[in-house]
């Protein structure tokens, strides 16, 4: 009895031990702050963010519909309305290529444009079309390369007349999609539980098994060609850049967090940001070994789940509810 006295014990010192350094663990804070909070006249859930070949000349798209213009290089945002009959849309996606652009949604729709959002037109999308388009990217004039909810791959040359499949067959369902600048893409499953992965010429999709008990939230492609992982709980991995199978030990950015990791970005190559719940981010110069926290960030009342770096000096986070941060610092890139 009194050896089971005296291991409880143990175990209640070992906890308090465990809680108190969780709590004494402080990520640095940034010395600056280089986001301000932009006024945006909606509280739609935004998703995603493009410019035209003027850098000033940009459009936000979110949930109900929502189509936001500027010309200011993002510092305010109009409402432009679309004549789309009664049915409300959550457009996920906006690319441009010169004054070239295209945008995505569900349900199912595809709008394109030739003059730099001055008119938009709908492109008729097949009623076989697997799942509802979710990402967009304009490559060249009149090219385009779409993805759509069940991870379907689809390539246009002609202004979305015709499209070509250039994966066999869709993945399934998918929490998150993302594209390297070499064409390759990594989706991850809608419960987390495992991701996969396609190359240009390859037939079909690669499926991976995730390799820790953590659910993946969000999953992309670093500088150098490695994979990034957030898992469950503000994990965060690496892969190797010669074998996706192979990973690095996983770090938390900050341990002591009850929030979650959504997104990451890369500024340059080595200055890193991450976003998340509750108003988190944090920046790392070193290619993330080590991290700072924007302290003054963290009063925003909202989860940040989308970091856009359309050059080093032009960039925005997306949050719920109409929150927009903008990039308007010099921070250090070593």
């Amino acid at each position: 009895m009194n050896s089971i006295v005296r291991l409880l014990k143990q175990i209640v010192i070992l906890l308090a031990v465990a809680l108190l350094c969780a709590s004494c663990s402080k990520v640095p804070s940034l010395s600056d702050n280089p986001w301000q909070v932009i006024s945006l006249p909606t509280e739609a859930n935004l998703q995603d963010i493009g410019f035209t070949q003027d850098s000033n000349h940009g459009w936000l798209v979110g949930s109900d519909s929502t189509l936001l213009e500027t010309t200011n290089g993002g510092n305010t945002w109009q409402v432009r309305n679309l004549e789309l009959g009664d049915q409300k849309y959550r457009f996920t996606s906006v690319s441009f290529v010169g004054q070239e652009g295209w945008i995505t949604g569900e349900p199912s729709i595809l709008l394109h444009t030739t003059d730099a959002g001055k008119s938009w037109s709908r492109i008729p999308l097949s009623a076989k079309l697997p799942g509802a388009p979710r990402t967009i990217l304009a490559l060249s004039p009149q090219s385009a390369e779409m993805t759509t909810t069940l991870g379907a791959i689809y390539r246009t040359a002609d202004s979305g007349k015709t499209w070509q499949a250039m994966v066999q067959g869709a993945v399934g369902v998918v929490r998150n999609i993302s594209r390297s600048e070499d064409g390759k893409y990594v989706a991850v499953s809608a419960k987390g539980n495992f991701y996969s992965t396609w190359e240009p010429g390859q037939e079909t999709w690669v499926p991976h098994n995730r390799n820790s008990s953590r659910r993946v939230q969000n999953m992309g492609f670093s500088e150098d060609g490695r994979l990034w992982m957030l898992a469950r709980g503000g994990q965060l991995q690496f892969s190797d850049p010669q074998d996706w199978e192979v990973w690095e030990e996983s770090t938390h950015p900050e341990l002591s967090t009850s929030w979650g990791l959504l997104d990451l970005a890369y500024r340059t190559p080595e200055e890193v940001w991450l976003a998340g719940g509750s108003g988190q981010l944090l920046r790392s110069v070193d290619g993330g070994k080590t991290w700072q926290k924007d302290r003054e960030v963290e009063n925003v009342p909202s989860n940040l789940y989308r970091i856009v770096f359309l050059t080093p000096e032009q960039g925005f986070i997306i949050g719920q509810q109409g929150v927009l941060l903008k990039y308007e610092g010099t921070a250090p890139t070593a």
